[in-house]
Order: structure tokens, then sequence, then C-alpha cells
């Protein structure tokens, strides 16, 4: 992968050319005076083009970009790029006090808003959701993050590569696995290092566990959205002893500290492999009677069909990705474009019906855990050794790291200059579904919102990196 640069006043027309393509939009960011721009394309390499501002301002591509927009408007906050033809660049990642600086207008007969947090009745971090409603009914919801940004991009700066993995790791405690290995894939690929089978293999059997217990709590969480606490306690008790699991292969619950950049730093030896494999498969034979009494209880199932509908058509538009892309029949998963780890044959998993509501993303999950439990029976079924890196091509300087999170594509990029970061950028799958969220919940009922939050089941902390 290399960086093309265009010409400002030719930017549109090249960004346009590639999604004509078959491109998708993955992630933006700047780098001083220069805007860079991530597009994917099935069976290739991900591209990224960049222009240098004029006046500090560049053409903007949410007009045909949707899935740009909060890319461009933390870019004009943090680095304070103008965006020609984003109107109203409202505010995303500054805290204005003026209302109007960030929220959508809304009014009209009978229009109100209710805010709820950024406090929460709870231990979650920090959010404000600014509802526009007439009676219960959701015209329209501005979603407000970034009230504990931590600065950790800009903590990279003039850092080694090998001193920033932390930094990416600590984004988010339930997406380190992904953050980590997303983040030591664009440095390998800035310094032109290939993963052996070894440390592939090692490295996806620590993102099928990372993704075991996401799904395994966000199948809880959804029951818990509902008042069901029969299924909340089953399948909190099933992450629990999917995180015990990890803490047995790694020493600890989240997997911190088993991801290194270029270089393996996680092994298994045969008896323990043996031991976890057989620890997946009386989990899976318990997840999966403990599915089969959601899928029979009445009350829950009512309770799920047609809220929090996400077609495919603004699924695209918005760049969803992961379980909500895909409940919506938006076919796109990278572990099926992952030549760095180890999924060969990968299929991405479908719910019955591409509802795109509630109980899609909910099926959805389900379906992707037989998919993890296979993997992880066959990851399982031998040693797990370090691995290394060799070197495959000549050092560049930009590299991008694509991995499939339990919430969706999350995507690393470092640029280097002279052995150190010169900026680093974690787009996660969490951030890019942030905005399909909120397209969702307009139209339902203001109650239901608890609901659509959960089965999106998104990270505060990927947005305050």
């Amino acid at each position: 992968m290399s960086l093309e640069r265009i010409d400002t006043g030719a930017w549109r027309e090249a960004i346009a050319a590639h999604i004509g393509d078959g491109a998708r939009f993955v992630g933006g960011w700047a780098v001083g005076d220069e805007w860079r721009v991530a597009l994917s394309a099935a069976g290739r390499e991900t591209i990224v083009l960049g222009c240098r501002a004029v006046d500090g301002r560049v053409p903007t591509i949410v007009d045909f970009v949707p899935a740009a927009g909060w890319d461009e408007r933390e870019a004009h906050d943090l680095h304070g790029l103008g965006f020609d033809g984003h109107e109203p660049l409202r505010a995303l990642a500054t805290h204005a006090a003026d209302a109007a600086a960030w929220m959508t207008p809304v009014d009209g007969d009978g229009v109100h808003e209710v805010a709820v947090g950024p406090i929460h009745a709870g231990v979650i971090e920090s959010g404000h959701f600014r509802f526009h409603v007439v009676g219960e009914r959701i015209l329209a919801l501005d979603p407000r993050l970034f009230y504990k940004h931590r600065g950790l991009e800009r903590a990279a700066d003039g850092r080694s590569p090998e001193d920033c993995l932390p930094l990416a790791q600590r984004a988010c405690a339930a997406c380190a696995v992904t953050n980590a290995v997303a983040y030591a894939h664009a440095v390998e690929e800035a310094l032109g290092l290939w993963p052996d089978r070894d440390l592939r293999v090692a490295r996806t059997l620590l993102l099928e566990l990372e993704r075991l217990y996401n799904h395994l709590h966000d199948i809880g969480a959804l029951c818990a959205g509902v008042g069901f606490a029969p299924g909340t306690m089953a399948f909190a008790a099933l992450k629990d002893r999917a995180q015990r699991l990890n803490e047995r292969l790694t020493g600890h619950r989240f997997l911190f500290g088993a991801v290194a950049a270029g270089a393996g730093a996680f092994t298994v030896d045969g008896p323990t492999a043996d031991a976890a494999r057989e620890i997946v498969r009386e989990l899976s034979a318990d997840a999966s009677a403990a599915w089969r009494e959601l899928e029979f209880a009445t009350s829950v199932q009512a309770r799920l069909g047609g809220v929090g509908v996400l077609d495919h058509g603004a699924a695209t538009a918005l760049g969803a990705a992961g379980p909500a892309a895909r409940a919506a029949g938006v076919h796109s998963d990278v572990r099926s474009e992952s030549p760095r780890l180890w999924y060969g044959g990968f299929v991405a998993a479908s719910p019955r019906r591409a509802t795109g509501d509630v109980a899609a993303r909910m099926e959805l999950r389900a379906v992707e855990l037989e998919t993890t439990y296979e993997a992880l029976d066959e990851l399982l079924a031998r040693p797990v050794a370090a691995g290394s890196t060799t070197r495959s091509a000549e050092p560049r300087s930009v590299g991008v790291g694509r991995v499939e999170s339990p919430r969706g594509a999350t995507l690393a990029a470092v640029e280097l200059a002279h052995g150190r970061i010169a900026r680093m950028r974690l787009r996660t799958g969490s951030y890019a579904n942030w905005p399909a969220l909120a397209h969702a919940a307009t139209g339902n009922l203001l109650p239901d919102f608890p609901l659509i939050n959960k089965s999106f089941e998104l990270c505060y902390a990927c947005v305050d990196r």
C-alpha cells in the first residue's frame, strides 16, 4: 500500500471515481496541513489518498460519502481543517455552549427536546443524547460524545512504534485485542514486515476469544433491555466463563498484553490448549441451550421485531459496520479479506431475515457465535506458538491495518518519519456505527431507545480515545 497524493482541485473527482468502482470509505485523518482518506475495495489492499489543504481548507466529500461526516467534523475540531461544502460543519469533539453549534435544528408544533446524560445511572462512560420528540416519537437524535477524550493519538506523536502499542490497546478494554492487532498490522505494513503462520494463528485466536465474550455479553444486555432477567443472568454467567478462559490463557480477562508489534507475544502449550478447547465446547453447548430458551420466550421476541430499523440503504450510506451492517443485509466482514490473519475460507454470517431491526442484530450475534466456536475449536487443536515476522517489502511512510472487531471493522493507520510515529489514527467499529445508531432511533418511541442502544452496544471509550 502506498499514499497517492491528489491535487486539491481534483480531490472530489478522484474519490468519486474510486467509489464508483466499488470502493468503500473506511476512514479519514489529518496530518499537519494534509488530509487523508482511506478506501477499501473487495479483494484489494486499502487505498490511501491525500491532498494538501489550501488556506486550511479541503473540499468535502460528505454529499456523496455521508460516512465521512464524523471524520471531517473531528478533523475540523481537533486539527483546524475546514471542509468546503460541508455545511453546517457542526462541532463533534469540542463542546460549544451554544446548542446550535452541535445539534440538528428541529422545530414545529409540539416538538420538545429531551436530554439524557452525560451522567448515567450506572458505571458506563459519559455520553449525552439529545432527543427531539413529539410526544414519545423520536424525530431526530444528536449523540454528543468525546467527554473524556484522552488524546491517545496525539500522545503517539514522536514515539517509537513499540511504545505506542499500549496507547492503541488501551483505547478500549472490550476491543483491546482488535485495536492492538490493527495497530500492529499498520506498523508491520509500514516497516515492510509480514507475519508467519504461527503469528497469524495466535492473533486470530485472540480475536475470536475477544468476540466470544463480547457477543455473549451483548445478548445478555439485550435481555436486560427488555427486562428479561433469566436471559440477562444466563448470558452474564456465560460471558464470565469466557473471560475466565481469557485469564487462564493470557493472564488477563480482557486479553491485555497478548499482542506485540512486529513479533509474537502469546503462546499456548498442548495441555492448556486441550483444556481450553474443552471449555469452549462446554460454553458452546450451554450458550446454545440458553439461546433456544430466548427463541421460545414470546415476551422477549415480541419486543424485538420492527424496532430500531437500520435499512440496507442507510447502513451503506452511513458506513455502518459489523453486526449492525450485516443485520441490514450489507455483506461486509473484514475477516473474509484478512491475509495477515488465519481466516482461510471464512464466510460471513447473515441473519435469516436481514430486517435491520433489533431482532436481526440479536440473531446475528448468535449466528456469529457458532462461527467463533468452530474457529476456536480448530485453532486450539494444537499448541499455539508465538510466531514472528519477516521482511517482505521495503519500508514505506504509511501503513494501514483493518481488523473485524465484535462491533465492526476497525482501522488503524500509522505514518512514520525517521522511524518514529508522525501520526496514529484509530477508527473503531463503534466510531463508524454511532451515526447509524442515531439514524436507527429516528421514528421510534423514546422508551425504546435503551433497547435500540443495546442492540448496537457501542463503546464510548473508542470515541474518547
